[in-house]
């Protein structure tokens, strides 16, 4: 059966997609807006409302993990599209660099408890293992065709209207994504097993500490985070200052790394239908790794030029493709149904951590030491990443499959090693009965 004759996850998937064409038209404006207020110290304001969403995403989601199942999701989901409606739509009507910041502060913070609960909810609507894994290849592509569509609706926009049109269309993308969440069936969580607040905050990190394959996962987000740092925060004043574009230009640019991650992300499911999700990933990583190291190379050397970063956009977009997409698989094969909001809640979490470092080094550092110097700083960190991706996370290492959380007072029980089995072909013999979907 086709992963969208499912109705609930059909009005989900849209209700997902809506919201994100909001989101990236409001990406789009927010670095626009944030070069009106402050010229070239654009990328310095942009880096530092990108670092207080990280932490928002690192404090506010495991947090809302701990608590979702407490709480109807789909009002909670719904109330959540509001908020972030309410504030978008202030967003054109700030005149000084720090509105962005506090405004930005409340809407971050919404988001991060959506999209733990978002996540957690799509298992529960797909518990086919094929069909699962469709729809996580699915919820990619429509991240990939809002990374390449928003940008190139929003410089069409901009032809004709000024940036701060673009908060007005990302405020009606939310209240349509309430609207669909609304009238979706969605189960409320199973009750956690963990009976305090720290305890449910805890326990994802500390499966992502136990699990190899979680922590090589970890430093994945490392190779990511640097790598997409220079696109998110740096494109604005390279295209600008450096290329001399237009505001379209940007948006266009913007573009050109959502082409290669939609040309991956349209390649990948029949791909990991024959390649062990590891080997995807660490491919992945050694492809970011050599779009940081291209980036380097146009600035250091003066040859910039928009084919050649046209290119290096597309390689960096491209390799995110190729670590993301497989991620929610990986997770889901790691631990048991009950585990999964807290792993969900904990990759999301601590992937924002890794933002949480390499924005203000593309934002403060790119302003006031030069792009550079930033970047070469980026392309190390994408480099120790993905070294100690290969280390922590072995090729045939084995993963508890069922993974209890240890209870204070009490011995904690040994988990049951498998082989890190993580095909699609292979997944679900490998779990057995002991990982089912939810």
């Amino acid at each position: 059966m086709s992963v969208f004759q499912i109705r609930d996850y059909r009005r989900l998937f849209s209700a997902q997609i809506i919201a994100l064409f909001g989101t990236g038209l409001a990406t789009v404006a927010l670095g626009l807006l944030a070069y009106e207020l402050a010229g070239p110290d654009a990328g310095a304001v942009l880096g530092t409302a990108l670092t207080i969403k990280m932490v928002v995403y690192v404090v506010i989601a495991p947090l809302a993990a701990a608590y979702v199942d407490r709480l109807p999701r789909r009002l909670f989901l719904v109330a959540l599209d509001v908020v972030r409606a309410g504030v978008v739509l202030a967003l054109p009507f700030i005149s000084e660099v720090w509105h962005i910041y506090v405004l930005i502060a409340v809407l971050q913070s919404a988001s991060a408890a959506f999209t733990p609960t978002f996540q957690a909810v799509i298992p529960d609507l797909v518990t086919d293992e094929a069909d699962y894994t469709r729809a996580l290849s699915a919820s990619q592509v429509a991240y990939t065709m809002e990374s390449l569509l928003s940008p190139v609706l929003a410089a069409v926009a901009l032809t004709f209207l000024t940036f701060n049109w673009l908060f007005v269309g990302t405020s009606i993308g939310f209240a349509a994504s309430a609207w669909l969440v609304l009238s979706t069936r969605i189960p409320n969580a199973r009750p956690s097993t963990h009976t305090n607040a720290w305890d449910r905050v805890a326990s994802g990190t500390r499966l992502f500490a136990r699990i190899p394959r979680l922590r090589g996962i970890l430093a994945l987000n490392l190779v990511v985070a640097a790598a997409g740092a220079i696109v998110v925060v740096s494109t604005v004043n390279y295209v600008r200052d450096v290329l001399g574009g237009s505001q379209a230009a940007v948006a266009w640019m913007l573009a050109a790394s959502g082409t290669g991650t939609l040309l991956v992300a349209l390649a990948l499911p029949r791909v990991l239908d024959r390649v062990a999700d590891r080997a995807v990933m660490m491919a992945g990583a050694g492809v970011l790794v050599a779009g940081v190291v291209g980036a380097v190379t146009l600035t250091a050397t003066d040859a910039t030029s928009w084919a050649a970063t046209a290119v290096v956009w597309v390689l960096i977009g491209g390799g995110m493709a190729l670590i993301v997409t497989p991620t929610g698989r990986v997770l889901r094969g790691a631990v048991e149904p009950d585990a999964l909001p807290e792993v969900f809640a904990a990759q999301f979490s601590l992937s924002h951590l890794a933002w949480l470092v390499t924005y203000p080094i593309a934002g403060w550092v790119g302003t006031n030491a030069g792009l550079t110097p930033a970047w070469s700083i980026l392309a190390v960190l994408a480099a120790a990443g993905a070294v100690a991706a290969l280390v922590l996370w072995p090729r045939g290492a084995a993963v508890p499959v069922s993974v209890p959380v240890a209870v204070p007072g009490e011995p904690a029980p040994a988990p049951v090693p498998v082989p890190d089995l993580v095909g699609a072909g292979t997944l679900a013999a490998a779990q057995c009965s002991c990982v089912r979907p939810v």
